[in-house]
């Protein structure tokens, strides 16, 4: 057999295996279609339904990870049906979902990587703004960074829940590289634009390679390779989105100062989300301001062997000199070892707020 046979035979396969996958994904489609039947004939009148589970796309996911047999990789195979999942769940109800913007940013990237291409995204101005799109209903989910692993806590989206009454209903991690962009790669550079937090992430970087360049701190990166684009002269540091959108070349690639860099961004929603299996609970304390405050609150979590994932401190708006303290742990709210723990805080708080029980991030 020659060689163009054999291509064509595989070629024939390739076509026959594409036509079964493209009938199974339909018939997958019409039983999301039926789902959305069901719940909307149940629903009692007035109740608005909720077709978004995150712990149920979570548990799907984790099982498609757990039987792949490759040879694409785990992740790989789950990003296959995380397209699959948004393009089904468009049949029972298109996703408004609101985010840091303006378009091109990392914010975008987490909100596309967690739902999908078949969402609506809506770019906001600032994080309080995304905030306020899902408290008005104008938006179902929203997106915000809360920290990142060189950089540490984004202040304003631990501020927003200070006074919000959304809960966190999913996570998710992203990667980021930066680049140096510009329109012309020739150009002499005499300011470089980006978001604080980026300017941060590539501050070693910058200081060896242009120490004597002006930095600016933008709203946004996309806002920064917006402004590169007009201005000559100029750079921005972003990620490829915002390359490609703003037609910018890149000079230096991966610039950050860690390679292993990360921002980890919160699902935010009106809902409460049902235990997954997997997950991750974040609560807002307020502690007397007496010896021993700090001991009292997180000696309830050593005592029932809870894992704290993250603890940060806020100022409170109650005085001066008085805190808040954001912790997440792993577990749900109602998994029956965490609620002893959270009883005995409210009674050892001076406020005591639950933000919320979510699947941990899959991708």
């Amino acid at each position: 057999m020659s060689e163009t046979q054999e291509l064509d035979q595989l070629r024939q396969q390739i076509d026959s295996l594409d036509q079964q996958i493209q009938q199974l994904i339909n018939q997958r489609a019409r039983c999301a279609q039926q789902v959305a039947e069901v719940k909307q004939k149940y629903a009692q009148p007035g109740e608005s339904v909720v077709f978004y589970r995150p712990e149920r796309e979570a548990q799907v996911l984790r099982k498609v990870m757990e039987r792949n047999e490759g040879p694409l990789p785990d992740e790989g195979m789950a990003r296959l049906f995380r397209e699959v999942m948004s393009q089904c769940l468009a049949l029972e109800e298109p996703l408004q979902v609101a985010y840091l913007g303006p378009e091109g940013t990392f914010t975008q990237q987490a909100a596309v990587k967690h739902f999908g291409h078949a969402v609506q995204c809506r770019g906001q101005v600032s994080i309080a703004d995304v905030f306020r799109e899902v408290e008005s209903g104008a938006a179902h989910y929203g997106v915000v960074p809360v920290e990142n692993s060189t950089e540490g806590v984004v202040t304003h989206t631990h501020d927003s829940f200070l006074e919000s009454g959304l809960k966190i209903c999913g996570e998710v991690t992203l990667r980021i590289h930066h680049h140096l962009l510009n329109k012309n790669t020739d150009a002499e550079i005499t300011r470089i634009y980006s978001h604080a937090q980026s300017l941060g992430q590539c501050r070693l970087w910058l200081d060896q390679n242009y120490p004597n360049v002006e930095r600016v701190a933008v709203s946004s990166n996309a806002e920064a390779a917006r402004r590169a684009s007009q201005e000559d002269g100029t750079a921005a540091i972003a990620g490829e989105a915002a390359a490609e959108l703003y037609n910018l070349n890149v000079v230096r690639a991966n610039i950050e100062d860690r390679p292993d860099n990360t921002t980890r961004f919160l699902i935010i929603g009106s809902q409460e989300t049902q235990a997954s299996g997997e997950d991750k609970s974040s609560i807002l304390v307020s502690s007397r301001n007496q010896p021993g405050a700090l001991y009292q609150v997180l000696e309830p979590f050593h005592k029932a062997g809870i894992s704290l994932t993250r603890i940060e401190t806020r100022p409170a708006r109650t005085g001066a000199w008085s805190y808040v303290f954001f912790i997440d742990f792993e577990g749900h709210v109602n998994d029956e070892k965490i609620a002893p723990v959270l009883n005995e805080l409210r009674q050892v708080a001076l406020d005591f707020k639950w933000l919320g029980s979510y699947p941990k991030a899959v991708l």
